[in-house]
Parts: C-alpha cells; sequence; structure tokens
C-alpha cells in the first residue's frame, strides 16, 4: 500500500481568481471600491439607527446588528483578497488561516440565527401590531441577538477545532481566495465518519434549523395577513417583510448551494463566484435592500443632509 506524504503545514497558499496580472489589477480595485461602499453603507445605516430616535425600535434594532455583523464579516475577507490581488506573496498562516476560518464562520452561523430571529420579529409586529413593543421588549432582543453571537460562535469552535485538527497531506496549495471548508476539506488525508457527521451537525443546527424557523415564522405572517380584510392592508403588511424575504433568500440560497452538498461535489472553480456573492457582495447589499424602499432609514438620512447644509 503506497503511503501518503503526511507532513506539518506551517502555512497555506491562496491561489486566488487568476494568475494573470492585469485581471489582478482590475479586480484589485473592483473588490477595494465594493468593499468601501459596504463600509460607507453599513456605517452609516448603523449611524442613522443610532442617532435617530425614531427608528429606536425592535425592527431596526435587529437591522442595525445585522449592519454590524456584515461589518465585520466583509473585514475578515476583503483585506486579504486585496493583497493577494496585488502581492506576489500569496501565502497565509496556518494560524492566520485558522483565524479567518473562525471569524468568518462565527460570523456566517451568528447572521443565519439573527434572521431567524429578524422573522419572529416581523410575525410580531403583524399579528399583534398594537402590542408590539411590549412584545418585542428591549431584554428580549439584546437576549435574541446574544443567543444568535452565542450558537455562531460556540458551532464555529466546534468546527474550526474540528478542520485544524485534521491532517493535511501533500500539497499546501488552497484554490481558492480565503480559508474556506471545502478546499481545506480536499487538502486533508484523514477525513474520518465522525468528521462527516460533524459537519452534518454544523448544516442542520446553523442552517436548517433557522431555514425552519424562519419558515414557521412566514408560515404564520401568511396566515395573520390573511385575517386581514382590506387587500390595502393585507399589501402594507406583506410590504414590511419584502426585505428580510429579499436578504433571506440571497444569503440562504448562497450558503445552502456551497455547503449542502457532499465534499466530493464541490468544484471550485464555480463554488468560488458563489463564495464571492455571500462573502463580499451581500454585505454591500444589505444597505441597500433594507434601505431602498424605506421612508424612515431615507428621512433620517435627509434629516442629516439638512442638517449639514445649515451648519
Amino acid at each position: 500500500m503506497e503511503e501518503k506524504n503526511i507532513t506539518s503545514v506551517k502555512e497555506f497558499i491562496l491561489l486566488g481568481f487568476t494568475t494573470d496580472l492585469r485581471l489582478q489589477r482590475g479586480l484589485f480595485f473592483l473588490f477595494l471600491i465594493i468593499y468601501m461602499v459596504s463600509l460607507s453603507g453599513n456605517m452609516t445605516l448603523i449611524s442613522l439607527i443610532c442617532g435617530d430616535s425614531r427608528l429606536h425600535t425592535p425592527m431596526y434594532f435587529f437591522i442595525g446588528n445585522l449592519s454590524f455583523l456584515d461589518l465585520w464579516y466583509s473585514s475578515v475577507y476583503t483585506p486579504k483578497i486585496l493583497v493577494t490581488c496585488i502581492s506576489e506573496d500569496k501565502s497565509i498562516s496556518f494560524a492566520g488561516c485558522l483565524a479567518q476560518f473562525f471569524f468568518s464562520a462565527g460570523l456566517a452561523y451568528s447572521e443565519c440565527y439573527l434572521l431567524a430571529a429578524m422573522a419572529y420579529d416581523r410575525y410580531v409586529a403583524i399579528s399583534n401590531p398594537l402590542l408590539y413593543s411590549q412584545a418585542m421588549s428591549p431584554r428580549l432582543c439584546v437576549s435574541l441577538v446574544a443567543v444568535s453571537y452565542l450558537s455562531g460562535f460556540i458551532n464555529s469552535i466546534i468546527i474550526t477545532s474540528e478542520t485544524f485538527t485534521l491532517t493535511f497531506c501533500g500539497s499546501n496549495v488552497i484554490d481558492d481566495f480565503f480559508c474556506d471548508l471545502p478546499p481545506l476539506v480536499k487538502l486533508a488525508c484523514d477525513v474520518k465518519e465522525s468528521y462527516q457527521a460533524v459537519l452534518y451537525f454544523i448544516l442542520a443546527s446553523n442552517v436548517i434549523t433557522p431555514t425552519i424557523l424562519i419558515l414557521a415564522s412566514y408560515f404564520l405572517i401568511i396566515a395573520a395577513i390573511l385575517k386581514i380584510r382590506s387587500a390595502q392592508g393585507r399589501l402594507k403588511a406583506f410590504s414590511t417583510c419584502g426585505s428580510h424575504l429579499t436578504a433571506v433568500t440571497l444569503y440562504y440560497g448562497s450558503i445552502l448551494f456551497i455547503y449542502s452538498r457532499p465534499s466530493t461535489s464541490y468544484t471550485l472553480e464555480r463554488d468560488k463566484m458563489v463564495s464571492v456573492f455571500y462573502t463580499v457582495v451581500f454585505p454591500m447589499l444589505n444597505p441597500v435592500i433594507y434601505s431602498f424602499r424605506n421612508k424612515d432609514i431615507k428621512n433620517a438620512l435627509n434629516k442629516i443632509v439638512r442638517r449639514a447644509k445649515f451648519s
């Protein structure tokens, strides 16, 4: 039996997107623009929510926390992508790869739970609008956000410890732009059934469970909307869920595409493009999704602009 070349990996090489220097420069400026728009958009949304008393409601509390997550989520990936695009050194240390993996997983899982909490918030707002502020008390809102973070990072500790105790044999080249699960698993030579069981547990607890909670919330939302007599009232009630539905569809769609398949079916070139969407593009889109047709956000922004003009 042929023995595998098992070595102690001290660093990984991130291949990124292309070896073409001109294309790398183009990608550098593209990702830099996306990153700056993402930072400015999320920071602006957080500032508006914190600074305008009219936005001190449960819904905007969750939106503000989502922007906070996206702010750090994009910062886990994009700076390293930018360096990889313009530098000849494509390496990332073992510890650096572990840290990137841990924080990216923790933030991604936390966002899954937070989106589920936001679905419940929409259900309470539509089913019982008169008692909405009492039902979604500040204590409950803070608890839901805290549980989202806690659940996300506990699961991140589990998957990170299991992944980085695997034995990596042969090549240390990651055919991706960040330390993600599929390419790391491809480099491992001792992926056992116990590890596969952990992956299924992580998928079930961080993606499938929140998905079920979101679907249950929207089932109850639809039932509550159908009880509204006027067509205009039903349309107005459902329109308050439009932004959240868009965010859930885009985020969960890309996450499930990447991680709900067997490791043998991973196609790295195709998966890179999907990964770019939920790691880099999606944090930029969230402020747009939640502000595009939101009169409260627009009014708060116009208020600040008017103050700036007259100051």
